[in-house]
């Protein structure tokens, strides 16, 4: 009798320990590849990367971008085929600060209005829209700022949103997630085995894995070379039984079904 309980003790924990270790969708971590700014070589480099793995990204498009204007028949392509377009506002407002000689004044958060930045990200999803026809989105803050002069506009944003994405280096578990401003590591300059690093890491952890890329093999100050970046695509693909590899909206929407479940 007691160790017919023991054993069904037993099993039952490892029944638990297994479900908690393939929490992401039935993987033992989620990784999510996002792109902004809407540069060429996101059409010309990444794009053409990601579709020979299979694995799909999440694009973070400001509707100023001479890409976007210039391409567009493109990007409605690759959202057809099950990367995401998400906003990135119209004229990618930051901060101006130290180190932050590119915000020019007349797009410099400090000096805006709430009325002016969420009126120019909800005419960025109008935009988005029109080009892949679809109403649910995420976002990601430019450069990370969550602020319009001191004041957070966070709240503003989630009857328009899904989630939004952050610049916090972070990997949380699912059920540590703000889905408001999600954590992500922003990539420049690391080599392949760096990158494969970190998801090794996630995998271990159990945990969200969300990059940040900006150029891929050029096209940008922040960059990472396409080696490393094939590299990293490479190793998602070899090991899928175990990483989720899904864009930002799905990740999202999964968390918060998954959180609401476990209340």
């Amino acid at each position: 009798m007691q160790k017919s309980f023991l054993i069904m003790l037993l099993s039952l924990t490892v029944s638990i320990t297994f479900g908690q270790q393939r929490l992401w969708n039935n993987k033992k971590c989620a990784v999510s590849l996002t792109y902004d700014d809407a540069i060429d070589v996101d059409l010309d480099n990444a794009i053409p990367a990601l579709d020979s793995f299979g694995l799909k990204g999440s694009f973070y498009i400001s509707g100023y971008s001479a890409a976007l204007t210039k391409r567009m028949d493109e990007w409605r392509a690759i959202a057809k085929n099950g990367h995401e377009l998400g906003n990135h506002t119209l004229y990618h407002p930051c901060a101006s600060g130290p180190g932050r000689g590119f915000v020019t004044a007349d797009y410099d958060l400090k000096t805006y209005t709430f009325r002016r930045i969420i009126d120019e990200i909800r005419m960025t999803n109008t935009l988005l829209k029109a080009i892949d026809g679809k109403t649910k989105r995420t976002f990601a803050y430019p450069c990370g700022d969550t602020k319009v002069r001191d004041s957070s506009y966070v709240d503003l944003l989630k009857n328009d949103f899904v989630a939004a994405r952050g610049t916090v280096s972070k990997m949380p578990a699912i059920n540590q997630i703000d889905v408001y401003n999600i954590a992500c590591y922003v990539i420049n300059g690391e080599t392949g085995d760096q990158l494969i690093a970190l998801v090794k890491k996630a995998m271990e952890t159990n945990t969200l894995l969300v990059f940040l890329f900006h150029g891929v093999g050029g096209g940008h100050s922040l960059n990472v070379s396409l080696q490393a970046h094939r590299q990293l695509l490479q190793f998602l693909k070899q090991n899928q039984k175990d990483i989720w590899n899904a864009p930002m909206i799905d990740v999202a929407e999964y968390v918060k079904t998954n959180n609401k479940k476990g209340k």
